[in-house]
């Protein structure tokens, strides 16, 4: 079950069903089913909280994720910032639309098991974003 949840703000204008159409679809291409996965769509202050309590991390961020997921099954809490997807939004020359559907599924890329911190997987994890977002 996709749940959207809401700390500090409104509750984005997605389309939800849409939506976890749209999550599902792109988890079934990694060879993954969708578990319990939470969005808790927050501001700044509640993400950066979030990181310094359970990340030891001093810095404002536009995702969290924490990853519960077991074999081929994802879950997961995915924290994200409206406050940061808008500036990124913004930074990126990008509509907030655009932004926050590839910080979506930014969250369920990395439950499929890629990663963006390490040489040359930013890229990796971008070309996936992309071909993500020409799934919607």
């Amino acid at each position: 079950m996709i749940s959207y949840n809401t700390q500090n703000v409104s509750l984005p204008k997605i389309r939800r069903r849409d939506t976890s159409a749209w999550i599902k679809a792109v988890a079934a291409s990694y060879g993954k089913r969708v578990g319990d996965i939470a969005y808790i769509f927050c501001d700044d202050e509640k993400i950066l909280e979030v990181n310094r309590q359970y990340l030891q991390h001093d810095y404002y961020t536009d995702i969290i994720t924490f990853d519960y997921t077991e074999d081929d099954l994802i879950s997961g809490d995915i924290f994200i910032s409206l406050d940061t997807v808008r500036s990124n939004a913004e930074e990126q020359h990008t509509t907030y639309d655009n932004e926050l559907h590839r910080v979506i599924i930014h969250g369920i890329l990395h439950l499929c098991g890629i990663n963006d911190k390490g040489p040359g997987e930013r890229e990796i994890m971008e070309a996936a974003e992309n071909k993500a977002l020409a799934m919607l």
